[in-house]
């Protein structure tokens, strides 16, 4: 694994743990976990291999992380802010999925580069995964599927948000105790 692994998925783990005190959903927000996992496919992701039970891995792979992705962003409470923009503050549960999906490649790769190439190489074989770019593609693929999951949802739900009050009307509606 090289130090661009390392930040890329910490830096995946951080950008939802940072929403655990509540984080402004700016277009930024929403493009960093998508330019994040782009940038590792361009690097990383060079076709889908179809061969043997190849795309049944990637297939299993992606739809592992889009369920992860939907469920920390349906986990994730999403309000309008006092200046009227939309704020995500994830639970327990959307931390611990997104940490599980994320946490789960980070573990594969530290296994794969230290030790456990044999192994991954015995259970390839023996279910007709015919090669390493299949599992590269299952990978990257399950952290797309992750990413575009949980911002598709959180998209959605800021969306279904009511429209924000103006300012105004909101600092008169608090300066006589009324909501």
């Amino acid at each position: 694994m090289s130090l661009s692994d390392y930040v890329i998925d910490i830096g995946l783990i951080a950008l939802v743990l940072l929403q655990i005190r509540g984080r402004r959903l700016t277009t930024w927000a929403f493009l960093l976990p998508l330019v994040l996992v782009a940038w590792a496919a361009a690097s990383y992701l060079h076709g889908i291999p179809t061969a043997g039970n190849d795309l049944p891995l990637v297939a299993l792979a992606t739809a592992s992380g889009a369920a992860l992705g939907v469920g920390a962003g349906l986990t994730t409470a999403v309000r309008r802010g006092a200046d009227g923009t939309a704020v995500a503050k994830a639970g327990a549960i959307a931390a611990a999925l997104w940490v599980l999906g994320v946490g789960t490649r980070l573990a594969f790769q530290l296994y794969a580069t230290h030790g456990g190439d044999q192994a991954i190489g015995r259970f390839s074989v023996a279910h007709h995964i015919t090669s390493s770019e299949a599992w590269v593609a299952a990978l990257i693929l399950m952290a797309f599927g992750e990413v575009i999951g949980r911002s598709a949802v959180l998209l959605v739900r800021t969306l279904r948000l009511a429209p924000a009050r103006p300012v105004a009307v909101e600092a008169v509606l608090q300066h006589h105790g009324s909501r």
